[in-house]
């Protein structure tokens, strides 16, 4: 788990100097970082949705479905929302406002999303080469200034779910190796709807429409499943 004791590292500091930046920063133009944030995470977005480019988009489209009725049926996005306000009221004991529960889930999809995040994972757990994951921790580290500079400090704790998915990957990773090969269609179908999901979080940092994005987190496991039950009848 080098890589991702090294990709928590990165994103500590780069939240610490967000911050340090944020707090210097007239709200104004905090706002309009939240803006530009929101611009280059739509980017990403539909570069990872893309990735249905090399599979069927069928798996996409079928797990994005399946998912958020799975996640509208469990109230995922309650859930979600009911920690982020026990966030804070935690951080917000004074009476200020606070967006630790936005950059919490904001950064944790961002930060556990993508093919880095899989097979850095994964080349960590089964040979202990980390350079993919030092490669992530590096861009992480400079999504986390912008994140914190536009949402606060609450991004740090995103690197609670990058130590449970992350590392959880690589110490299962003799479980995943076959099934999430690199260049394997359950993995572009697990990027692509990972691209999906935060196309909808770009869409609520521009203030355009909250969707809802936590009822659609089961998609991320819908779409490689229909790819495993598909291949089990060619």
């Amino acid at each position: 788990m080098t890589g991702t004791f090294i990709n928590v590292g990165a994103i500590l500091a780069g939240t610490l100097a967000g911050v340090l930046l944020g707090g210097s920063l007239p709200p104004s133009l905090r706002e309009r970082a939240l803006s530009g944030l929101g611009l280059v995470t739509l980017v990403v977005g539909v570069d990872l949705a893309l990735a249905w480019r090399d599979t069927s988009p069928l798996y996409v489209l079928g797990g994005v479905l399946l998912g958020g009725l799975v996640g509208e049926a469990l109230k995922i996005e309650d859930r979600i929302a009911s920690l982020g306000e026990r966030l804070q009221r935690w951080s917000a004991r004074d009476g200020s406002s606070s967006t630790v529960g936005e950059a919490f889930f904001t950064a944790s999809l961002l930060f556990c999303v993508g093919p880095l995040t899989v097979v850095g994972a994964i080349q960590d757990g089964l040979t202990g080469d980390y350079e993919a994951l030092a490669t992530k921790a590096l861009l992480d580290g400079f999504a986390s200034i912008a994140l914190a500079a536009a949402l606060g400090p609450g991004v740090a704790l995103a690197t609670l779910t990058v130590l449970v998915v992350q590392g959880g990957l690589s110490l299962g990773a003799g479980l995943f190796e076959e099934a999430l090969a690199e260049g394997s269609d359950a993995l572009a179908a697990l990027t692509s709807a990972g691209g999906v999901l935060i196309i909808g979080i770009s869409l609520k940092l521009l203030e355009v429409r909250d969707v809802k994005v936590g009822n659609f987190l089961p998609a991320l496991a819908f779409a490689p499943l229909l790819v495993g039950l598909v291949s089990l009848f060619d």
